[in-house]
């Protein structure tokens, strides 16, 4: 991924973002019918794989920093993407309890 924590946390939302609306038009036909086998086989799936991508997202270029040694600017990386990551989640929720999203 990127050095730029920005840019890692908003693809992270992206990812997100592009999950939510993938379901929901993919699940808009079901919506009246009970759940099946595949409801929770195909939530474990995704989960999987958000959380194979996540931790590309987050972690991949921290520790690539970190084995070259850059220890310093490595946790700087992991944490600046995750408080970014933070504000934007702490905004999204905003726009949720208030009725915007």
């Amino acid at each position: 991924m990127s050095r730029n924590p920005i840019i890692n946390a908003l693809a992270a939302s992206s990812y997100i973002i592009l999950v939510v609306l993938v379901m929901n038009l993919a699940t808009q036909p079901f919506r009246n019918k009970p759940d099946t086998f595949g409801a929770p086989l195909i939530m474990l799936f995704v989960l999987t794989l958000s959380v194979a991508i996540m931790a590309f997202l987050f972690f991949y270029q921290p520790v690539i920093l970190f084995i070259e040694g850059n220890k310093k600017e490595a946790v700087n990386l992991f944490t600046r993407t995750v408080g970014i990551f933070g504000v934007i989640t702490l905004i999204s929720l905003i726009l949720l309890f208030s009725g915007l999203i």
